[in-house]
């Protein structure tokens, strides 16, 4: 039996082609996630020949030394780049095609994101690495705040669930990457309405795309736009907040460090915590 998915395959599409051409306008949360992932590589002392910008976006992602190929769920995006359209969890491309992949800001909006990290494995060749950012659970904390406040009598799912960095990590390991590493960063950034906020949030394509829609009336919408500035600080603009959660993970292959076979430790922990100059009883 196939589960039921969150997301509007259709509708996500849809989102992201309307974005697209003033994506430039509200790019900054990507931005920040790319410079991340690009100090994370600086560290890597390696070099990729392949790379797979999965959720490509505007193709900001750049690598010198590498070929990239783009790929995106919007028809736009992907065009634009000269890439591939695809969903993250429905990946066209061969077994061990890449020895790079770089996602970042669209597994938050994945319906199946065991399944799409599974399948970046796969397309990983032995020894590639991923590395992945994307918004997590605590982001959007005042605009959930403030539609809970306007609907606290009829309250209705307007952001979809989000992954915190623990299952993160988890997820890793149930794809089965080698060497799993997730973490996290806060953004902060001040508005100085909702509606600005809510306008950056559809030209990112980051808006709503649940299978199950709910319109809003008026007057929500205006409870919601007085808790929102009712929030703010002494200069009238409110902070919201973005939890980044970055993954940095390795396809298994030969050569990597593996732990210690279990049973195989040659002091016992009782030894290993006895204060200096003590004893064995």
């Amino acid at each position: 039996m196939t589960p039921a998915e969150i997301f509007c395959r259709p509708l996500r599409r849809m989102r992201r082609d309307r974005a697209a051409p003033d994506y430039h306008q509200a790019d900054f949360l990507r931005r920040f996630m790319l410079d991340e992932v690009n100090e994370r590589l600086a560290s890597v002392k390696r070099e990729f020949s392949v790379a797979l910008d999965l959720g490509c976006h505007d193709a900001a992602l750049q690598l010198p030394a590498a070929r990239i190929v783009r790929c995106d769920a919007g028809f736009a995006f992907a065009s634009a780049a000269s890439g591939v359209q695809a969903d993250e969890d429905r990946l066209p491309f061969a077994d061990a095609s890449f020895d790079l992949v770089v996602c970042a800001g669209v597994l938050d909006q994945v319906n199946d994101v065991p399944g799409a990290l599974a399948l970046i494995r796969r397309v990983l060749k032995p020894d590639g690495l991923l590395l992945a950012a994307f918004a997590g659970a605590g982001s959007l904390a005042t605009l959930r705040d403030a539609l809970r406040f306007a609907e606290q009598d009829r309250p209705v799912a307007r952001l979809h669930p989000q992954i915190d960095v623990r299952a993160a990590g988890d997820l890793l390991q149930r794809a089965g990457f080698a060497l799993p590493v997730a973490d996290a960063e806060r953004l902060t950034v001040r508005y100085a309405s909702v509606f600005g906020l809510v306008h950056d949030l559809r030209r990112m394509a980051a808006g709503n795309m649940a299978v199950e829609q709910h319109p809003m009336r008026r007057e929500t919408l205006a409870s919601a736009a007085e808790r929102f500035a009712a929030l703010a600080d002494a200069d009238g603009r409110t902070r919201e907040f973005f939890d980044i959660i970055f993954l940095t993970a390795w396809a298994p292959g030969a050569g990597q460090p593996r732990p210690a076979r279990r049973g195989s430790g040659t002091v016992s922990l009782a030894a290993a915590l006895r204060p200096p100059g003590q004893p064995m009883s």
